[in-house]
């Protein structure tokens, strides 16, 4: 048993998609055995964002209760603290604080962008989970060239599964990258009765930030693919499709026209609860993948698709280069236009029960935690 203090994004963003994110990863650890501590602090004037309100912040206590009750859940109840903008410790004591970073084995930055690194005791070996590749390495290589230093880590991990390899053009700035895929715990999306009148849904984010310039091309989120797939509800016959969308720049009244129907993604992910039941309720998911993902063949594949997997839920999402990780044809379609992801629907609807077998059959050989995490701790032996 080691312990691990996991650094994540959820208090500064407690929303159903990243609260289940950071669950699954450190909820994961806890049920292999190991002793795991939450840590997250505040990066930047008004990091937080409070949905009531609907606003940025440096108040934390809409983010520190939503967190608090979910982890206590799960038995983290004394196992976690937030650093606010001013200092102060939220959930465990600034002693309890120092005491695990001063004590860990391993510290498994997951959402943190290595804030924690220079506060950690000297027997700490560090592991990066790295979710945006593509993004991460271009910009440190552009920290870089401005004379920044790259975080160092003991282990890089990231979840393009590419990376490193021919298949993918991301830059790896000499250092080596393991592959990893996002775990899922399985018994927390316990299958629902299949209801063929659900939707093919997603949760997604139009676009967040702007596009980044590398070497002369310019990189962006999913407004930039999802053009290849606006046909998709006229050309899948009797099946529909729904998007909780959230972001800057929805074309809302073309994407209506075109067949979508479409949800907030706040109201959607307000809770872990509601963003989990919004999955298990799904019919599949559709889900397109930033330009980066795709642009880069990095092999991406999301905490998102896991959890509609375990659901049993079959997912179609844009290839991005993940067959070399996970099979695709069965449960899993790896779609690169409108065409392939309306033939790969027909497929899902001319033998539903087979495919949402599969789907979840996917998620315990591929992504349960004992099949994930434990490589994590492993590169740096623990």
């Amino acid at each position: 048993m080691a312990r691990v203090l996991v650094g994540v994004y959820m208090v500064r963003y407690p929303l159903g998609g990243m609260l289940s994110m950071g669950v699954q990863i450190v909820v994961g650890l806890r049920r292999l055995g190991h002793e795991v501590v939450v840590v997250e602090k505040s990066a930047w004037a008004a990091s937080c964002f409070d949905p009531v309100r609907g606003e940025m912040t440096d108040d934390p206590a809409h983010g520190t209760a939503v967190v608090g009750d979910l982890l206590s859940r799960f038995g983290l109840a004394a196992s976690w603290c937030f650093v606010d903008r001013g200092g102060r410790a939220h959930g465990m004591s600034e002693a309890g604080l120092r005491d695990a970073l001063a004590t860990c084995d391993v510290f498994i930055d997951a959402g943190t962008h290595g804030q924690w690194l220079d506060d950690l005791g000297p027997r700490a070996a560090t592991v990066l989970l790295d979710g945006e590749p593509g993004w991460t390495q271009m910009r440190w290589d552009l920290r870089r060239r401005d004379g920044l230093p790259t975080p160092v880590y003991d282990a890089y991990f990231t979840v393009g599964q590419n990376v490193g390899t021919p298949r993918s053009t991301v830059p790896t700035l000499g250092l080596h990258w393991r592959h990893a895929l996002y775990p899922v715990l399985v018994d927390e999306f316990a299958p629902l009765p299949p209801d063929r009148g659900a939707p093919f849904t997603t949760v997604m984010n139009w676009r967040a930030h702007d596009a980044l310039e590398y070497d002369g091309a310019v990189f962006g989120q999913k407004d930039a693919e999802f053009e290849r797939f606006a046909a998709l509800p006229r050309l899948a016959g009797v099946a529909r499709f729904e998007l909780a969308v959230a972001g800057r720049g929805v074309p809302r009244a073309r994407l209506l026209a075109a067949g979508w129907r479409l949800r907030s993604a706040h109201e959607i992910t307000a809770s872990y609860d509601a963003y989990r039941e919004f999955v298990r309720r799904s019919r599949a998911e559709f889900s397109v993948a930033k330009h980066v993902f795709v642009a880069t063949g990095s092999g991406w594949f999301g905490d998102r698709s896991a959890a509609y997997l375990a659901a049993g839920r079959p997912v179609v999402v844009q290839d991005t280069g993940i067959g070399a990780r996970l099979p695709s044809g069965e449960g899993l379609f790896a779609v690169r236009d409108a065409d392939e992801a309306a033939a790969a629907v027909e497929r899902i609807e001319g033998d539903y029960a087979r495919h949402s077998a599969a789907a979840r059959e996917i998620a315990r050989e591929y992504l349960a935690p004992e099949r994930v995490l434990p490589p994590l701790l492993e590169a740096v032996g623990a």
